[in-house]
């Protein structure tokens, strides 16, 4: 009887986690498509101001929108990518980092 319950438990936990990592996919995938996707196309393609973001890894992603946010980080234009990256927070850094390191 116990066995059955500890299964059940672990059954749930791991589609809690399955679920939430799919929430955040998703809520990911929206918020590119609201802030990113209209400079930087749909898949990353599109050189906005500088390079393009497909083939930037995660950490290279955080590491360039945390110095936006810090305003250390960036070119002559960078202004518009300090007001972009202000707007956001380090879990929504976080998400998008994983789905632009999947371009």
């Amino acid at each position: 009887m116990k066995k059955r319950y500890l299964v059940l438990a672990m059954a749930l936990s791991l589609s809690l986690v399955a679920g939430a990592a799919l929430a955040a996919g998703k809520d990911a995938k929206s918020l590119y498509a609201a802030k990113c996707a209209s400079c930087h196309g749909a898949d990353g393609s599109k050189a906005a101001m500088s390079k393009p973001l497909k083939g930037m890894g995660a950490d290279a992603f955080t590491k360039a929108m945390d110095g936006y946010k810090a305003k250390k980080y960036g070119g002559a234009k960078k202004a518009v990518m300090e007001g972009q990256a202000a707007k956001l927070s380090d879990g929504d850094i976080k998400a998008l980092a994983g789905y632009v390191s999947k371009f």
